[in-house]
């Protein structure tokens, strides 16, 4: 499955969702882009509240606190 990860400089619960999608790899096939909201207009206005975000075909998955478990849970839908 490949997503878009929103994410910007600084943000601890960022760093801790990038960290889960590494170790969910060892176990889906998970592949993203990421985009940081700051450099994108249109992302920090739709997303700035809310980041991360994982999106998928302009459907947001997963945002807010990001764990292991609900990484995995989309490969189960």
């Amino acid at each position: 499955m490949n997503v878009t990860f929103y994410t910007r400089p600084g943000c601890p619960l960022c760093e801790d969702a990038e960290a889960m999608m590494k170790l969910a790899q060892e176990d889906v096939s998970l592949t993203w882009s990421t985009v940081n909201i700051e450099e994108d207009d249109e992302a920090h206005e739709k997303y700035m509240l809310m980041i991360p975000v994982i999106e998928k075909d302009g459907e947001v998955l997963l945002y807010g606190s990001i764990g292991y478990i609900d990484i995995l849970n989309l490969f189960e839908k």
